[in-house]
């Protein structure tokens, strides 16, 4: 716009209202804050003279510096025109009868009132824009700068171009703006070309948030320079500031009543300060949050596409009453379609109450690099095939985990440019060989890739996938194709030829003769079976030279014995095992125990710590300070005079003693686990002989564990990395693990790993396994579940599990689905304790009976490693007050028990060990399926067997104190039968046989049998 700033004073906020007289000061006030021009409403139209004006309206504008601007509607005739007669199809007449009484309709009325011009219609341009033209010129003569044109809409673009050419003829720089905030933007589009210097925007009917500005700019931005006015309702006292700076922060230009600028000075001086800051942000905008959001966000470039902008303007508007934050950064930049350098503190700071804010920003310069080194012939040597998401893998270059005999199956996304043919190839091999085995690979859809390989022996393997370009084979494809279509010819018989003698040439020995034979038989080009045939193929896929031949990197997988994945535990306090009340038991009163044990199923039993324990700030019962002269301490207090980790507490009875019991558990099939606790108690010969394995206080003394908000007075621990610690340390505590693997223990039960330095058990447990592959850790690590998978990445076979706080269906649910279907799944074995020494589940301790059933044959039957501290078969339970501890603790006193005693689990247990080991289908986690049932009460999943013949599905109520029942649906789609089929149904715990008929079916669970177990198997007679 020819104005020094776009921004104009209005006299009046409405246009026809009657002003007479205008304060010379406020003129000079508004040109002195920034405003360019005053419009002025000519009530007249393009009817009234200068004279119709305010006295001396014209120079006190000239004094003051402002342009003088109408605010007019061209379209207002007197009645009495002659032009209203001679052209009556071109108006449109208001009358205003001037008389009382009735109307004669004989009688001829006089003209009163007025004619509207149909700007819009053909002929408008001859007939009236001539006499429009003549009298805004005649205004134009009389000082006037220009016009705002009401009712624009009203006014075909064609008249509008013609009157604005006619003005400019005569002034050229006369001013013309249109006034059609709710013009259709299709309308307002016609617009383009006009020669209007401003069009009046939809602000003043904007509600902060949409994108109707946007949307405006983008269809009329380009056309003329977009002025917002905001309306009286946006100008009260309460919404006046954040009104007008949006309003200059929005648009190219701003209209303001000349009111506001008076009684608010400083407000019309910012607004002006922002819309000078806008004017060079007038090409496109974009909004970059949304509109539901308390602060708003737009961005304004300075060119009309943001891609190419040079710095632009970012606007936040808060649209409430309390202060907000900021909108994050990183989100608007995310959006905003270019990159911009930082915008500073202001970027973060609050947004005051109704605050808008505005900052600009500079494009960011982008990165550039320097030439590729090596250049084209570099990257010609480049990889042409790409082998991708190969699955199983670790993330970080750690082992996948199986099991000896399983076979892993391998997929991979493998491809290349153009219609190449492809073979992919997996190749394995045992981690002590140096020959790999092939396995040729099967393409599926979607560019994957399949084969699988069983490992035979325990311990590391590995494997890779090598891909290249199958030169013959895609040959014999596309020729196959030729034959087929009846269009080879002889020069493709020559290509195939040409095939063969290269391979020959590059050959030696008995392959080179083989294919010399074949290249001559194929001379006269016309032996299209001899090309096709599978002798061929099978000595040109042994000369072969691979070309673009690419592998994958080597992923690990470390085949561990059937226990690391399925296994029951039992453990057990060998000092508790005594018959004599109050005696301290010893390893072989453990040996009369394990025929009950083997006979509830479990075959792996595990001991706490077994060596001398400390008597320096030892532990009396429930954890006390103040133990009484024979308290038996805490077996995690490792370390006294008779020994430290390598050392067995005298009471429980000597080396040969612990032997003979290793042997009778082996008889027993059971396996003995230990507890691997680094940990020591103040008088461990450590602190003696290796005070440079642990961190001392200046004073001499040595800080107590902690694991807040637990307390261990009796214990200290090593430090990985003190000045002697390394080797020192890290071997004796290798050394420590192998001397119990020589005498018999292959699976230890490790304590708080997570509170050891991780390089510590990668290097350690990597070690044992590879001198003893059937050596089994155990993490007992309740930590962040990025530390208890990192854990099992480094090498633990098992870890404990969330599964002791998981109570309620949905936390089950999604916890088992993580497990099974997320990256864990390929490294990560849950193991399922129901409880420990240390932790009593609040769920325990209210339950009752049914409870300890309920958690039993969850976690028996939804993974393969399940785990019972001894007393759960008893339905123990009483715990120290608020909290999960166990009252009258084991770990601080010796317990005995009547293993007999009335409402014991003792046959649950035995039926779901019984279960575990007569069906495959129970001794993993993976295969666990979730179905629906209609009640949050009760949880069901099945568990297919490995070859699919049939089901174990287990239906599990939460509730231990009500009954509950709900319909469900019997998986018959996952046998590929109809919904209403029969299958013949096994219940497994109580030993019966039924059939089911249809999907769906309905079951009722009581506290007295809170669970079922059924198999299904569509191939069994019904």
């Amino acid at each position: 716009m020819p104005l020094p700033t776009p921004c104009i004073l209005s006299a009046h906020s409405d246009p026809h209202a009657e002003v007479d007289r205008i304060d010379a000061g406020a003129l000079t006030a508004g040109a002195a804050a920034g405003f360019g021009a005053l419009l002025w409403p000519m009530a007249q139209g393009c009817f009234g003279t200068i004279d119709d004006l305010p006295n001396r309206l014209p120079q006190q504008c000239a004094d003051a510096g402002l342009a003088l601007l109408l605010d007019i509607d061209i379209a207002r005739f007197p009645i009495d025109h002659p032009l209203v007669a001679e052209q009556p199809v071109l108006f449109a007449l208001r009358r205003i009868a001037d008389r009382e009484g009735p109307v004669d309709p004989r009688v001829a009325m006089p003209a009163s009132g007025e004619a509207r011009a149909r700007l819009r219609i053909e002929g408008a341009i001859e007939a009236l824009m001539p006499t429009i033209a003549d009298r805004l010129i005649a205004l134009l003569d009389g000082s006037v700068q220009g016009f705002r044109f009401l009712q624009a809409d009203r006014i075909a673009p064609a008249f509008l171009t013609a009157l604005i050419a006619r003005l400019r003829a005569h002034k050229s720089d006369a001013l013309a703006i249109a006034h059609a905030p709710e013009l259709p933007r299709a309308v307002a589009q016609g617009l383009r070309g006009t020669g209007l210097d401003g069009l009046v925007s939809a602000f003043g009917g904007w509600d902060l948030r949409s994108t109707n500005l946007v949307e405006e700019r983008q269809d009329v931005g380009a056309i003329a320079a977009l002025l917002a006015e905001p309306k009286a309702a946006q100008l009260t006292h309460d919404h006046m500031t954040r009104s007008v700076i949006a309003a200059a922060a929005m648009s190219d230009g701003l209209i303001l009543p000349l009111d506001v600028m008076v009684r608010y000075p400083d407000l019309a001086k910012r607004a002006i300060d922002v819309a000078r800051q806008a004017a060079p942000f007038a090409g496109e905008m974009r909004r970059l949050n949304g509109a539901g959001r308390p602060v708003t966000a737009f961005l304004r470039a300075d060119t009309s596409d943001i891609r190419d902008c040079s710095a632009a303007m970012l606007v936040l508007i808060n649209t409430t009453d309390r202060a907000q934050p900021a909108p994050a950064s990183t989100g608007l930049r995310s959006t905003a379609g270019a990159a911009f350098a930082p915008l500073g503190d202001d970027m973060v700071a609050e947004l005051q109450p109704g605050e808008v804010r505005i900052m600009t920003a500079d494009r960011a310069k982008p990165i550039l690099l320097g030439p590729v080194s090596g250049g084209a012939i570099a990257a010609a040597q480049m990889p042409r095939l790409v082998v991708e998401d190969v699955s199983p893998t670790v993330a970080g270059g750690f082992p996948v985990k199986r099991v000896v005999g399983e076979a892993l199956n391998v997929e991979a996304t493998v491809f290349a440019d153009g219609h190449e043919q492809l073979a992919v190839e997996l190749l394995w091999r045992p981690a002590d060989a140096s020959d790999w085995t092939a396995v040729a690979m099967e393409e599926l859809p979607n560019l994957r890739w399949q084969a699988s390989f069983a490992m035979t022996r325990m311990g590391r393997h590995e494997f890779v996938i090598e891909a290249w370009l199958d030169r013959f084979g895609g040959f014999t494809r596309d020729f196959r194709k030729k034959l087929d279509a009846g269009v080879a010819t002889s020069v493709d018989h020559a290509e195939g030829r040409l095939l063969v003698e290269q391979a020959r040439d590059r050959s030696k020995g008995m392959a080179k003769k083989d294919l010399a034979k074949f290249a001559t038989q194929l001379k006269r080009d016309d032996d299209a079976a001899l090309l096709l045939s599978d002798e061929l193929a099978a000595a040109m896929a042994q000369a072969d030279d691979r070309p673009h031949r690419l592998r994958s990197p080597v992923q690990p997988v470390d085949a561990e014995r059937l226990t690391a994945r399925f296994s029951s535990w039992y453990e057990l306090f060998p000092r508790s095992q005594s018959t004599v009340p109050g005696q301290h038991g010893s390893f072989d009163d453990v040996i009369p125990r394990l025929p009950a044990i083997r006979d509830m199923g479990f075959d792996t039993l595990y001991f706490p710590p077994i060596h001398p324990i400390g008597s320096a700030n030892r532990k009396g019962p429930n954890n006390t300070l103040t133990p009484a002269p024979g308290d038996p301490g805490s077996p995690y207090a490792i370390g006294a005079p008779e020994g430290g980790h390598d050392a067995i507490h005298p009471e429980l009875g000597s080396l040969e003693d612990f032997l003979r019991l290793v042997d009778a558990a082996r008889d027993h099939g059971l396996e003995i686990a230990l507890d691997f606790a680094i940990q020591c108690s103040p008088d461990h010969p450590w602190l003696k002989d290796h005070p440079g394995w642990f961190a001392w206080r200046p004073d001499g003394s040595m800080k107590y564990a902690e694991n807040p908000p637990k307390k261990y007075q009796d214990i200290v621990n090593v430090e990985f990395y003190a000045k002697d610690a390394v080797p020192g340390l890290w071997t004796a505590l290798r050394d420590v693990v192998l001397l119990w693997i020589e005498r018999g223990v292959k699976t230890f039960r490790v304590d708080n790993p997570h509170t050891k330095t991780l390089p510590f058990w990668e290097w350690m447990i990597g070690d044992v396994r590879a001198r003893h592959p059937d050596a089994i850790f155990l993490a007992e690590a309740f930590t962040k579940p990025a530390m208890m998978y990192r854990l099992a990445k480094v090498g633990f076979s098992q870890s404990y599990t969330y599964f002791t706080w998981r109570d309620e269906k949905a936390e089950l649910t999604d916890y088992i689905t993580e497990l099974t279907t997320t990256a864990p799944k390929e490294f990560y074995r849950p193991h399922f304790f129901v409880n420990t020494p240390d932790i009593n589940p609040l769920f325990l301790q209210t339950s009752g009976r049914p409870g300890f059933r309920i958690r039993a044959v969850l976690a028996a039957t939804l993974s393969g490693l399940f785990g019972v501290y001894s007393g759960f078969e008893l339905c123990e339970a009483a715990p120290v007050p608020g909290k999960e501890e166990y009252l009258d603790s084991e770990k601080y006193e010796i317990r005995q028990r009547d293993w007999t005693a009335p409402g014991n689990i003792i046959a649950d247990i035995t039926m779901l060990n019984r279960l575990r080991r007569a069906y495959p289908a129970l001794q993993t986690h993976l295969n666990t399926r979730f179905y629906a049932v209609q009640n949050d009460r009760i949880i069901y999943y099945a568990k297919p067997a490995p070859d699919g013949a049939d089901m174990i599905l287990v239906m599990v109520s939460l509730d231990p104190h009500h009954a509950q029942e709900a319909a469900f649906e019997v998986p018959l789609w996952e046998f590929g039968l109809s919904d209403t089929a029969s299958i013949a149904v096994e219940d497994l715990a109580e030993g019966h046989r039924f059939d089911w008929h249809g999907k769906t079916q309905h079951i009722r669970l009581d506290p007295d049998l809170p669970y079922r177990i059924w198999r299904i198997a569509p191939g069994e007679p019904v």
